[in-house]
């Protein structure tokens, strides 16, 4: 059974990426560009290091930053999402922020929020407490934990180029939606 919208191009890779060898990872903050460009006036929750990056680009009223509450960002929108059904709700999660409360994929899932759009910027680090590695660098598919887990539609996105290309569809499609953004550390 296919969750795959057929207008996105599902290009997660089974084993993950390969970080040992140093292949050109996309940046953060292009990546943010391009939410950026799309946001239309979403409120966007964001964690740690992105909510600073975000804020410096797209300083506005609808920024719920989630600082000192590691793992707590897709929660914060999960509740955001509950109570404001008519509002898109963007969140802007770390992958180490997303491992240290994991539960919350299925959570979403069964709340299943058709307004949320759950962002996971994937660089193997757990970047709040001084770039130590995640225990999933390089081994888990963290799309397709969000997948098994129930989420309307989940990709794994490596290059810009075709994120670029998808991020309108992702924002306008029903949710909870899933992207895992494979950046540079």
């Amino acid at each position: 059974h296919s969750r795959h919208r057929p207008g996105l191009r599902h290009i997660a890779s089974a084993s993950g990426a390969d970080w040992a060898e140093g292949r050109i990872m996309m940046q953060r903050m292009a990546c943010f560009e391009k939410i950026a460009e799309a946001r239309n006036g979403a409120i966007v929750v964001a964690t740690y290091t992105s909510a600073f990056e975000w804020h410096r680009l797209d300083p506005d009223p609808l920024n719920f930053v989630s600082v000192g509450a590691m793992g707590q960002a897709s929660s914060h929108a999960l509740g955001l999402a509950i109570g404001l059904p008519d509002q898109k709700i963007i969140v802007l999660d770390g992958d180490g922020s997303l491992l240290m409360n994991l539960s919350t994929l299925t959570t979403i899932a069964n709340a299943a929020p058709k307004n949320l759009v759950h962002f996971v910027v994937e660089n193997g680090t757990y970047e709040a407490n001084g770039g130590h590695p995640t225990p999933a660098q390089g081994k888990a598919d963290l799309a397709a934990m969000a997948r098994a887990a129930g989420y309307a539609e989940a990709q794994t996105y490596e290059g810009l180029n075709q994120f670029a290309a998808d991020i309108r569809d992702l924002l306008s499609i029903p949710g909870p939606v899933f992207a895992a953004l494979k950046v540079e550390a």
